[in-house]
């Protein structure tokens, strides 16, 4: 049984955690760290949990008692805790924030199964990815292997509200959100370093650098990934299309096979011979891609739900491979028909 620690588990992240863990055959909730709740049943948080667990959460950080240790903080605050605390060496650590996904001066493995999963069974610290990385990514990565990826792609990709955390803010509040759509973060969403590391990483020598933008501005040389984010007004999930120049006329089924190639091996991600859309991964930790060509524009559409495939579900996923056990141990989650 692995035993697990959560931090920051009063978050949407958090209690999405534990109402999955909750269910795992190998896996005990040891922990759940709040400071502000401390001493609250679960329960009276997660509201969804009622009946399910009398857990509380604490002000404890027990590491004694614990394998693995998920730290769902905001962004940057995953560094600055373990600056000032001190983790033992043999407990594993999953980071859901951003603190660590972009390689540099630290050991953490990129958390994406579908390209890493070899390194993710031998890692100790592990970078989750993050909601919209994971969906663009995952419509990107077959052409970036296969060189095609040689113009600018054009992303347009749409989220839920609980993308943007539990503490409410003026584009949160359901008065604004409610039947109202937005767009942010054009071009500059931080998401957009991640994506272009994994998609450099796979892509051939041969074929264009993927430009982060962030980074080395417009002037630079190469192809860059396009991105507008949505804002939508509904609670889960990401729906994303991506438009491609190729530049010579493909096939339609050498498209589809290069998907279904890439994908044969991945535990939760499928391509489908048909159009897809949100409802058929929401509440699931699955990941679907479609592709249709139009001459030499090729339309990617790709979906999952930001709290599990995005966060939660893919996280549990990293944690089933770093334990050895069946990668989709707890995550047989079902979507619903309406």
């Amino acid at each position: 049984m692995v035993k697990v620690g959560i931090l920051g588990a009063a978050g949407y992240t958090g209690g999405e955690l534990i109402r999955v863990l909750l269910n795992h055959p190998s896996a005990e909730i040891v922990f759940a760290n709040s400071e502000s709740n401390a001493g609250n049943l679960v329960s009276n948080v997660h509201e969804s949990l009622v009946g399910e667990t009398d857990l509380c959460f604490t002000s404890e950080m027990p590491w004694d008692q614990v394998d693995v240790v998920f730290f769902c903080f905001g962004h940057g605050k995953s560094e600055a805790f373990l600056q000032e605390h001190e983790i033992p060496s043999r407990v594993k650590i999953i980071d859901l924030a951003q603190d660590f996904r972009i390689a540099g001066n630290h050991d953490y493995i990129y958390g994406l199964p579908e390209i890493h999963r070899e390194q993710i069974r031998t890692a100790m610290h592990v970078a989750n990815p993050g909601c919209f990385a994971t969906c663009i990514q995952l419509g990107l990565l077959p052409l970036a292997k296969a060189g095609l990826l040689t113009h600018d792609v054009s992303v347009n990709a749409i989220t839920g509200s609980t993308g943007a955390g539990q503490k409410p803010g003026a584009t949160t509040h359901f008065s604004w959100r409610n039947n109202n759509f937005s767009v942010y973060k054009l071009f500059t969403h931080q998401h957009l370093h991640e994506i272009c590391q994994a998609l450099n990483e796979i892509r051939p020598t041969s074929a264009p650098h993927i430009i982060d933008t962030l980074d080395e501005g417009f002037s630079a040389q190469g192809v860059t990934i396009d991105f507008i984010p949505y804002r939508g007004d509904f609670t889960r999930g990401i729906f994303c299309t991506e438009v491609i120049t190729l530049d010579q006329e493909i096939a339609a089924e050498e498209i589809a096979s290069l998907y279904r190639e890439f994908y044969q091996d991945a535990a939760f991600t499928y391509y489908s011979e048909k159009d897809i859309n949100m409802k058929q991964v929401v509440n699931s930790n699955k990941a679907l891609l479609h592709t249709e060509l139009f001459g030499r524009k090729l339309v990617v559409t790709s979906t999952i739900d930001n709290l599990l495939k995005g966060a939660v579900g893919q996280a549990i996923q990293n944690m089933n491979l770093m334990f050895n056990l069946p990668e989709q141990a707890g995550l047989a989650l079902k979507t619903s028909a309406f």
